[in-house]
């Protein structure tokens, strides 16, 4: 796999694709309501967005792409926080729980999440699909009929474990691991040409990163899609079990108004893909059915714990791959449906998303900031789902129509976070750390592991006080055969519509424990190969390494 490139960035397909001809248009831009027709109207161009809407097109069907956020590529990646967050993130990067105790980053841009991710690429777990299998009977959703599907957006995607030495922040990891005998291994990116710079969550600048914006969009738009940018999905309107149209609002050039104009999308088949919390927001909007009373109930996060370490030497974080090692060992060492196992990923780090993450105000907090050269930063992935105290959130509507997700920090994850930051702190002194500073309001630096162990374990754990952040958010439209436990069926189709489905992370019926980007790509996949059959009679295309 090709690993480091000292020549030129892969060209912009964005550039290129718009010079050719391409049917994207900018809603902020319309100065009259437009109507349009296709074959599917695909709701969101991320994971699930993306692939589905390449695969269909590939197949030969009329495609229209809807996306809330603005078409960026390269050109406007400039590696600066100050521009990324707004441009390509819900709400800024500032979207919270409804009541504010959990930041959760999500993109918002052509390519959704894909484009700002950090690469991490993993299978679903298998413990997490037998226990779908025994839970939810998605008897199909076995590893063994999984394997194919992921195996394909492999290869699409160029998934592979990174090559290169890991960065002293992922070394750090790594090295304290290993003296206490915790395993780790090296984490699969999906990446073409990588510069190893560090700075995937505002964008790939060289397009080494093969998200959704540089590999299936510009393959269905080359096939004859339609992009909307800048376009809201408002409201799906309902005759008999069908859906008849879409209606969206053209928001402004800020990209947060309604501009006062409106597109109209009429389909024979309507994919919702918006990713959970937005997907759920719209078919609550949409008044969708809903007999159970299930849809948006079941929303999990990887609710994430983190802990900061102070090195002598210079760590660097915002340089050189993200994420390149893991540990499962504290999944793979409680039983599934048992406490709360999380899986250990480091973090890239960058002066605004530090400095608004970590604890204190004033001195304290301004001398955190001048070490930030010398600091390292473990997460922890708490996996939510598996127990009966572990039911996770619900979206819900404000006033303004607007999505939110209530998520309540049980006891069961509460004490799932106090293991993590003993876990995370332990490992960060058999690294060399000097200090290590749990990110907790009533923290200080601690200098020895037994003064650490003796702070965390007598905490209080509440929110605010702890500090829980999550990039993942799954769930929502719970995906099962059964109606009395899925919103939606294991082909995707929503339970009750005939001409609805639903592909991305929001079918997962629990957190999988893992970076979710390849599940959805992999599900989807599956799920938009049987609809490309169903729609057009024939067999689905196989996505290739080439299609773009």
């Amino acid at each position: 796999m090709t690993t480091k490139n000292s020549n030129s960035p892969i060209p912009d397909p964005i550039q290129e694709g718009l010079a050719s001809g391409w049917k994207v248009i900018d809603a902020s831009t319309l100065s009259d309501n437009r109507d349009v027709e296709a074959d599917v109207a695909v709701i969101g161009t991320g994971a699930g967005g993306g692939v589905t809407a390449e695969m269909l097109a590939l197949a030969g069907l009329k495609v229209v792409m809807i996306e809330e956020g603005p078409l960026k590529s390269s050109k406007d990646f400039k590696m600066r926080e100050a521009q990324a967050y707004p441009a390509l993130y819900q709400e800024s990067a500032a979207r919270k729980t409804k009541d504010k105790a959990i930041n959760i980053m999500q993109g918002r841009s052509v390519g959704g999440s894909t484009t700002v991710n950090w690469t991490s690429s993993f299978r679903t777990p298998e413990d997490t699909l037998n226990y779908w299998g025994r839970n939810f009977g998605l008897k199909d959703y076995s590893p063994q009929t999984l394997a194919p599907w992921f195996a394909m957006m492999e290869r699409r995607l160029n998934v592979g474990p990174w090559a290169v030495p890991p960065n002293e922040n992922n070394d750090l990891l790594r090295r304290g691991a290993a003296k206490l005998g915790i395993p780790t291994a090296v984490i699969p990116r999906n990446v073409v040409g990588c510069w190893n710079l560090g700075y995937c969550g505002m964008g790939c600048p060289t397009n080494a990163k093969q998200s959704m914006l540089v590999t299936t969009i510009p393959s269905a738009l080359s096939h004859g899609a339609m992009l909307f940018t800048r376009a809201r999905a408002e409201k799906l309107n309902f005759k008999g079990d069908r859906v008849e149209s879409l209606s969206c609002l053209a928001l402004d050039d800020s990209g947060l108004k309604p501009s006062g104009k409106t597109v109209t999308v009429r389909a024979r088949h309507y994919v919702v893909a918006g990713g959970a919390i937005n997907s759920p927001g719209l078919l609550l909007r949409s008044k969708a059915p809903d007999p159970q009373g299930l849809l948006g109930k079941r929303t999990f996060l990887h609710p994430v714990v983190i802990s900061s370490g102070l090195f002598e030497q210079q760590v660097n974080g915002y340089a050189g791959a993200p994420q390149s090692i893991y540990s499962d060992h504290f999944l793979h060492t409680q039983p599934v449906d048992g406490p709360i196992g999380y899986k250990l990923e480091v973090p890239p780090l960058h002066p605004l998303l530090f400095a608004s993450t970590m604890v204190g105000f004033g001195t304290r907090h301004t001398e955190m900031m001048q070490q930030f050269a010398h600091t390292h930063t473990l997460i922890a992935l708490l996996r939510d789902g598996f127990h009966p105290e572990s039911v996770g959130g619900t979206v819900q509507l404000r006033d303004d129509g607007s999505p939110v997700l209530d998520y309540p920090i049980t006891d069961y994850i509460w004490d799932g976070a106090k293991r993590a930051l003993l876990s995370m702190a332990e490992i960060q002194f058999a690294s060399g750390a000097k200090s290590v500073y749990p990110v907790h309001e009533l923290s200080e630096g601690y200098t020895s592991w037994n003064a650490a162990k003796k702070a965390i374990e007598e905490f209080p754990y509440k929110p605010f006080l702890a500090h829980v952040v999550s990039a993942h958010v799954m769930g929502g439209c719970t995906m099962s055969d059964d109606v009395k436990q899925g919103v939606v069926s294991s082909s995707g189709r929503y339970h009750g519509v005939a001409n609805l489905s639903v592909h991305d992370g929001s079918l997962f019926p629990t957190s999988i424990g893992a970076n979710p980007q390849l599940s959805i790509y992999g599900m989807t996949a599956r799920l938009a190969s049987g609809l490309a059959q169903q729609l057009t009679g024939k067999p689905a295309p196989v996505l290739q390494r080439s299609a773009a």
